[in-house]
């Protein structure tokens, strides 16, 4: 199957979209688009010849309280930050059809490109942030060096450790 990254448009068709998880299903179906259009997120689609969204992953500006940061990340950071600056990546989802194929590994890869990108070239963030839907994405994130932020629910990978991942950035 050939697929295809790009920025979610209203060519692409979504409405069979299925990973398993209705939160995630009805987030591309119904919402996503309206977060595009206000600004909220960018939505990234895998996506075959026929325009069939087979996964998609979400990516915005955030923030986390400094104080939720282990001390290993924080001590360096200025104290006059009491929030610090993150890239959310708010959702990802692959679609059953393509289960176990590597393509969630390359959506992640992906978000994470473009987010040390991003804080490269334009805006600053210090980490790329989940909040895992349940314990088998604690467990994805996990196997790609994300950190539990205590007490949040949260995970983090540092934009240093990123940046290890794309040294041609």
């Amino acid at each position: 199957m050939n697929l295809k990254l790009s920025i979610l448009e209203k060519s692409h068709d979504r409405s069979d979209f299925n990973c398993g998880k209705e939160l995630l299903d009805d987030y591309v179906k119904k919402q996503a688009s309206q977060d595009i259009k206000k600004r909220l997120s960018v939505c990234f689609v895998l996506s075959d010849a026929n325009d069939i969204v087979k996964g998609y992953y979400t990516l915005s500006n955030s923030s986390i309280p400094q104080k939720d940061i282990p001390e290993k990340f924080s001590k360096h950071l200025p104290n006059s930050y009491k929030d610090i600056p993150v890239t959310l990546l708010g959702r990802l989802a692959i679609d059953k059809s393509i289960f176990r194929k590597g393509q969630g590994e390359y959506l992640l890869m992906d978000a994470l490109k473009e987010s040390y990108k991003v804080s490269k070239q334009t805006i600053g963030s210090m980490a790329v942030v989940v909040d895992p839907i349940d314990e088998e994405a604690v467990l994805f994130y996990k196997k790609y060096g994300f950190i539990e932020l205590p007490g949040s629910g949260k995970m983090f990978l540092p934009m240093n450790t990123i940046a290890k991942v794309f040294p041609d950035i």
